[in-house]
């Protein structure tokens, strides 16, 4: 600490403090995350310092950018760029009930998924994304911050505490005591989308036990028609229930009226980087073309073809050469049918045209029968598998629900009780 003087202090939480410094070598300003790890063993020390060291080395226009960390009386000390323009949740506070428009909505949710599309194509996960970890520099440009805090405390104390600080982002695998992973920060996009676009919480209730059951269950507030269809639609895809039917933040960035907002925001070369590769590797090599014959060279010039003198050496297989005198067959020359034995003569019964007709429609009318008969029995089994169905899921919901209610977050409500959500 002795690089840098302390200004101020902007904040404290369940990881610790964050102050304000000015480094003593340029005399910039930064920002200071201190994380107590007087707790931690040797090992998970080593997994926190590794972690840092990843996201050091993390560059990108979205993303705030780690300087340097180091240790000093049991504490963790992380050094970051400082933001002027604050975070985006006192940035919806200060609307004072006035919405925003839909093009600065999309902006900054742009922004956003740029960021977490460089962290997910490196196999991180954020952990943390709200909207009071979302910063806004002096030009008004959207960078995600502090991602990877939540992953140095994954196994200590303090991570539960960061969870249940900042409970209105946890996704319902999370409230079912399910592992985390990158969909659940999808969920917490959608969380902070939906805050843009009504500046409020998508899930809120008077205390955790209904906070989780609200989550579990997957309501919220619809959305004002202000907005466009497209928005409000993605946002439904965010908050689906399960984490197989949220769209990746890749699939997220090819919607359209997502993609055409990607270059105002990144250039050329970095859209390269971030987007290019990635797709060529998918598409894989193109087969090479055939040469064309140069523009003064006629094809007569080109080369022949080379020529099969011997099929036989060629391919490998003995060819059949005709004897002589042997005689082709005739085309059209006709084998004669072999004669019946007399003794095996069938006799066919001639019918007239009515008794024809009227054995036709016997056969169609029974074949019909048989085939509605056959549709009704196809019908009742399907009828039957989904009752059967409905009646499994209906189960398996009010199951969900029991676990989440009386044993999945027994050790949160015993620590915080039944009291109100912060």
């Amino acid at each position: 600490m002795e690089k840098y003087v302390r200004l101020q202090k902007i904040g404290e939480g369940s990881f610790g403090k964050a102050v304000l410094v000015k480094s003593k070598e340029d005399d910039r300003q930064y920002v200071i995350k201190e994380i107590n790890i007087s707790s931690m063993s040797n090992k998970e020390r080593k997994e926190s310092r590794r972690e840092v060291a990843v996201l050091a080395n993390m560059k990108h226009p979205n993303i705030v950018q780690y300087r340097e960390s180091f240790e000093e009386n049991g504490s963790l000390y992380i050094v970051m760029d400082y933001c002027e323009g604050g975070d985006l949740f006192k940035r919806i506070n200060a609307q004072k009930g006035i919405l925003f428009q839909e093009d600065q909505i999309l902006d900054w949710f742009v922004q956003i998924c740029l960021a977490l599309k460089h962290v997910h194509d490196r196999k991180i996960l954020h952990r943390d994304i709200k909207s009071q970890n979302i910063f806004l520099t002096k030009d008004g440009t959207v960078q995600l911050g502090d991602f990877g805090i939540a992953r140095v405390l994954n196994s200590t104390v303090e991570l539960a505490r960061t969870c249940i600080g900042t409970p209105y982002y946890l996704s319902p695998e999370i409230c079912e005591n399910k592992p985390y992973n990158n969909k659940s920060d999808i969920w917490a996009l959608g969380c902070v989308l939906y805050e843009m676009c009504t500046l409020k919480h998508a899930f809120e209730a008077g205390n955790m036990k209904n906070l989780v059951l609200k989550i579990i269950s997957g309501s919220f507030p619809p959305v004002s028609l202000h907005y466009s269809y497209d928005l409000r639609s993605l946002l439904s895809q965010l908050f689906k229930r399960n984490p197989r039917d949220r769209p990746s933040v890749n699939s997220i960035l090819e919607k359209s009226f997502i993609a055409k907002r990607i270059e105002r925001f990144l250039s050329p070369q970095l859209i390269a980087e971030e987007f290019c590769l990635k797709t060529f590797r998918k598409l894989g090599a193109q087969p090479i073309p055939a040469k064309r014959p140069a523009s003064g060279q006629s094809l007569a010039s080109v080369a022949p073809a080379q020529k099969i003198t011997k099929p036989a050496a060629k391919y490998g297989v003995p060819l059949t050469c005709k004897k002589y005198g042997d005689v082709p067959k005739k085309l059209h020359e006709k084998k004669p049918l072999p004669k019946q034995k007399q003794g095996h003569q069938t006799t066919v019964k001639k019918m007239n045209p009515g008794e024809r007709r009227k054995m036709f429609e016997e056969a169609g009318r029974k074949g019909r029968l048989e085939f509605i008969e056959k549709e009704k029995k196809q019908k009742d089994q399907v009828s039957l598998l989904k009752a059967e169905q409905m009646k499994r899921q209906e189960k398996e919901r009010l199951e969900r629900i029991n676990r989440a209610r009386e044993q999945g977050w027994r050790n949160v409500l015993s620590a915080g009780g039944g009291g109100e959500v912060k």
